[in-house]
């Protein structure tokens, strides 16, 4: 008989190891070897580097695919490799190296963005928002509340991971349901449907910045400013549909596949004092419910006044001159996203304050920010990084050429069809598992994949939105997740004896059935009923034009 420990480096704690958890030690181990992601993009860097050196020395090229008169096409129609390891590299490098780091799209949005966040997580609006609606949610459709609300929670960052999966297994355990049951419908739900929102976040403007950068390898029109811009609000009309998607394959996995194979739930498993580490996540308190009015009040009056300048034809929010469609229009307000984030999170979230308590005065307001801005320290670092090795791809050509090649193996395949997403969304999904960083793995793949897939007729929008797909539904069954650990944690709380082949097994299903819906989802709105991913987002790139 076996009797060794169980551990949360186990992956399967019963000590018999099946071909299914053979398989997920093989994932972390991979997983494993892999660097810091910080590391891993300054590698990437020196890679690019050595391969732009014997890119250059051998002369590779590729017949340029844009129209003649294009700004950027070389004289004689081809797009050649250039070295940066010579004198004229290194000066460019040298001399751009701050830029780079500065002018790097997804930076300043992102930022900006969180300031606002950061206070209405401080002022504690968003969590005492998040438990209203959980808490009221009728007992039967207490799963859907659940999940709707971890999707939801997406907006405040890792606001759902904190607050939300704890207290779903807290709001099970108290009507009678296996805690873990909770626990699995508010991560799949947070996590498998990170990228399904009725709401901008934080994560659109982080995604369309690094989609812009990538856009513009093969057509400079995508540059910001220059008028094609991938925009925070690409996606939305998708994600918004995603939600509905996610909330019902959430509620339907969890009540007809998790619960009934988790059982009964045995109290005796859990670890001691675990009724006093859920204290705080009760019924709203008369402070906290007359700040989420007062605050809900805020925010309406804050809409009613966006109208005010978006309504009128000469509305603050439109286009002064002569406009070809509605959406172009209203392009400076789809422009202003990234502000009015700043602004729908911040008033209300002093509001909230002002009325509980937990903010006194200017200091809190700015304690906010900073504790926001403080817990992006290894965001910034990753994003330098990030940044060199996106500007070294576009100098070296090496995207481009590597675009080409790309899209000419797809039309050989006869892969140029509405077909060519699957195996781009399956390949998200499978670099997911080794890459838990959304914008780490977009930030690698992206300046591949969105030119190949804009040079067979796509625009990057619609890329953005498959691969969006693919990094969010395999999020909740690797350990490479930044915050599976937390969740692990949280888990073992009622299971002491819990591994890590336990939890990925729970959540499989949810990934699984995630995938096919979305993927399904995706071809219908796109392709069949010829939907827009998000406001003035089309579905074909004309190459060349």
């Amino acid at each position: 008989m076996n009797s060794r420990p169980a551990s949360s480096n186990d992956p399967d704690p019963s000590g018999k190891r099946s071909l299914f958890a053979r398989f997920l030690g093989l994932v972390e181990w991979l997983g494993n070897l892999l660097p810091h992601p910080v590391t891993l993009f300054a590698l990437i860097c020196l890679g690019v580097l050595v391969l732009s050196w014997i890119a250059g020395h051998f002369e590779w090229a590729v017949p340029d695919p844009r129209a003649e008169g294009t700004d950027g096409r070389a004289a004689d129609g081809m797009i050649r490799a250039v070295s940066l390891l010579n004198a004229e590299g290194l000066r460019r490098i040298g001399t751009n190296l701050v830029t780079n780091f500065t002018s790097f799209a997804p930076l300043g949005t992102v930022l900006v963005a969180l300031l606002g966040v950061g206070v209405a997580e401080r002022s504690g609006l968003l969590g005492a928002a998040i438990r209203a609606l959980v808490l009221g949610a009728p007992r039967n459709l207490l799963t859907a509340a659940v999940v709707f609300a971890a999707v939801i929670s997406n907006t405040a960052s890792e606001m759902g991971y904190v607050v939300l999966i704890p207290l779903a297994a807290v709001v099970f355990h108290s009507v009678g349901r296996n805690p873990m049951a909770g626990l699995a419908a508010a991560f799949a739900g947070v996590s498998g449907g990170y990228s399904a929102n009725l709401l901008i976040g934080t994560v659109d403007p982080l995604l369309a910045g690094i989609t812009t950068e990538a856009a513009t390898l093969i057509d400079t029109d995508y540059a910001p400013g220059a008028g094609k811009e991938v925009l925070a609000t690409a996606n939305w009309y998708f994600m918004m549909a995603s939600t509905v998607l996610i909330t019902v394959v959430g509620t339907f996995v969890t009540t007809r596949i998790v619960e009934p194979k988790l059982g009964v739930y045995d109290p005796s498993r859990a670890e001691d004092g675990i009724e006093d580490s859920t204290k705080g996540m009760g019924a709203l308190s008369a402070e906290e419910r007359r700040g989420l009015s007062l605050a809900g009040l805020t925010v309406l009056l804050l809409i009613g006044v966006l109208l005010a300048t978006v309504l009128p034809e000469n509305g603050w929010f439109r286009d002064p001159g002569e406009s070809e469609s509605l959406v172009q229009d209203l392009r400076p307000l789809l422009k202003s996203v990234v502000a009015l984030i700043f602004v729908f999170f911040v008033v209300p979230g002093i509001v909230y304050g002002r009325v509980t308590g937990s903010m006194k005065s200017d200091r809190d307001v700015i304690d906010g920010m900073a504790q926001a801005m403080s817990s992006m320290g290894l965001y910034l670092v990753l994003v330098f990084f990030a940044a060199q090795f996106v500007a070294f791809f576009k100098w070296t050509n090496l995207g481009t050429i590597t675009a080409v090649v790309g899209a000419d193996v797809l039309q050989e395949m006869a892969l140029t069809g509405p077909i060519v997403f699957i195996p781009f969304i399956l390949m998200c999904c499978c670099v997911n598992l080794m890459l838990g960083s959304a914008s780490a793995q977009w930030a690698v793949t992206a300046p591949i994949f969105v030119p190949m897939l804009m040079s067979v007729g796509y625009s990057p929008q619609v890329i953005q939105a498959a691969y969006r797909i693919g990094d969010s539904t395999t999020n909740i069954i690797t350990p490479m997740m930044s915050y599976f650990g937390l969740i692990l944690a949280f888990a073992m709380r009622y299971d002491r004896k819990l591994g890590i082949g336990t939890l990925i097994a729970t959540m499989v299903p949810y990934s699984i059935v995630m995938l096919i819906g979305w993927i399904a989802l995706f071809y219908l709105w796109v392709f069949v009923f010829g939907m827009p991913v998000g406001p003035g987002a089309p579905t074909y790139y004309s190459v060349g034009g």
